[in-house]
């Protein structure tokens, strides 16, 4: 394999897009397309530029990663379990596998938001019997999984469980997209490849459905510049209403700066068979790809906030379809189906590649190989797959929200996310990572405001967990 880099210019640039465009479909699921919603339904494009920063900081810990990635030995995990031990490479890899197989279960029911508008009517109406009980009400509970320091918004009253004909088709398809999953993963060789070149696509379907979008509310362009400079809104004056403000402004930032995507990345230039050779093309990789994230969230952004804000038809966002349907009414059914055509995009591709993520690093950890073409990481996935589908099709069934399994996930955040971050910033700045192997100094710096933001955010979630 020929890894050396391109010499023109544009024809390099486009080589070195591959890795973090993968990362960014990991990040681009259903809880980021709602947060973003969110923040535009709520404060329109005032909190844009918390967006701006947590695509900076991402940036710099994924193109750390991926320096990671090139230079070390080994992975990430090989090196832990060289100079830490092996139980501290598997303890990486159990808390990586249960973040993602908790996380697994939103990714099945963003998909099944995105479908959800086009569902018979009949169906919807037993699983929708009123205006304020969505049947996708339980994404926002998954939410707080992706994003634990999201709103704590009142607890809607339980629903009672849906018959078997108005679960069918959310089950039959959850089963045929986990199934399909499945089939291709065994069935096809060199993987990386066609994921990459998957995941290339569904991004550019967001690019262009969220984009039309965009054009077609004709936001006012000059409001949403001013939302990139910081500043807070007018309730957060002399400090009244700061909380409300926050979370928000957190809800972004974590959606965006997701340090188990960034630790992702260093397997994934592996795979495409970087050297040193690529280590420019691993940056170009790293700011473009998480560029691209922060693009479509912003599209998304300041979409909601052109639709939906001050909208008295809209009081609360409880599902990416929301937003969808919310378009109809003053853009056609057209903007709706755009709209959840993105959703779908997004919603898939971090089904894929978040699987593939707890696969890996936990098979990984063991030291049973770290790579999707590998039989242990290939396994390991569609376990998986198979809990987030289970919890999923028992979501839907009984119309239940699973409470535990939240809390669980929020624990586990609490300690697992900063972790991360430790491990790679300990390997980035090793006794050894010196000459033409040290980490540029802006990484390591802005590597560690990102473990300080993740400890911040975690001690958040610990005191949402405590109340």
């Amino acid at each position: 394999m020929n890894n050396q880099p391109p010499t023109n210019f544009f024809t390099r640039i486009l080589a070195s897009l591959g890795p973090a465009i993968i990362t960014a479909s990991v990040v681009l699921g259903p809880g980021s397309i709602l947060s973003a919603s969110k923040i535009g339904h709520t404060y329109a494009y005032e909190m844009s530029w918390v967006l701006v920063i947590a695509v900076i900081m991402m940036i710099a810990m994924t193109a750390l990663s991926a320096r990671l990635g090139i230079q070390l030995k080994g992975t990430i995990c090989d090196e832990l379990a060289e100079r830490a031990g092996r139980p501290v490479a598997a303890a990486t890899g159990v808390i990586l596998f249960l973040i993602a197989a908790c996380f697994q279960f939103s990714n099945n029911l963003g998909v099944l938001a995105a479908v959800e508008p086009f569902l018979e009517p009949q169906v919807q109406a037993v699983e929708n019997p009123a205006a304020d009980e969505k049947p996708a009400d339980e994404i926002d509970s998954v939410k707080k999984v992706v994003d634990p320091l999201a709103a704590q918004e009142p607890a809607k009253n339980a629903k009672k469980p849906v018959t078997t004909a108005s679960a069918s088709i959310p089950i039959l398809i959850i089963i045929g997209m986990n199934g399909f999953i499945i089939l291709a993963l065994y069935g096809f060789k060199h993987l990386y490849g066609l994921i990459e070149k998957l995941m290339k696509l569904l991004v550019a379907i967001m690019i262009i459905a969220f984009a039309i979008n965009l054009f077609q509310v004709k936001p006012d362009w000059l409001k949403a510049l001013a939302g990139l400079i910081p500043s807070l809104p007018e309730q957060a004056a002399n400090g009244a209403g700061m909380k409300e403000v926050m979370t928000p402004i957190v809800a972004m930032y974590a959606t965006t700066f997701s340090v188990a995507g960034a630790f992702y990345q260093s397997y994934l230039v592996r795979q495409k068979g970087w050297t040193r050779a690529n280590l420019k093309q691993g940056l170009i990789d790293s700011t473009l790809g998480i560029s691209v994230l922060g693009l479509i969230t912003l599209m998304v952004l300041i979409t909601a906030a052109k639709v939906l804000y001050q909208n008295p038809d809209v009081v609360t966002l409880t599902s990416v379809s929301d937003v969808a349907t919310s378009l109809e009414p003053g853009f056609g059914k057209s903007a709706m189906v755009i709209f959840s055509l993105g959703i779908f995009a997004g919603a898939f591709s971090s089904f894929l590649v978040n699987a593939m993520i707890g696969g890996s690093i936990l098979a990984d950890g063991f030291g049973l190989g770290g790579y999707i073409d590998q039989k242990w990481p290939k396994l390991f996935t569609v376990f998986a797959l198979v809990t987030g589908m289970t919890v999923a099709i028992y979501t839907k069934t009984m119309g239940q929200k699973p409470v535990g399994l939240i809390i669980f996930a929020q624990s586990l955040t609490v300690l697992g996310i900063p972790m991360l971050a430790i491990a790679m910033l300990w390997l980035a700045t090793r006794a050894d990572m010196k000459g033409e192997n040290a980490i540029p100094a802006w990484m390591k710096i802005l590597g560690f405001i990102g473990l300080i933001t993740s400890i911040l955010l975690a001690i958040r979630t610990a005191v949402n967990l405590l109340n």
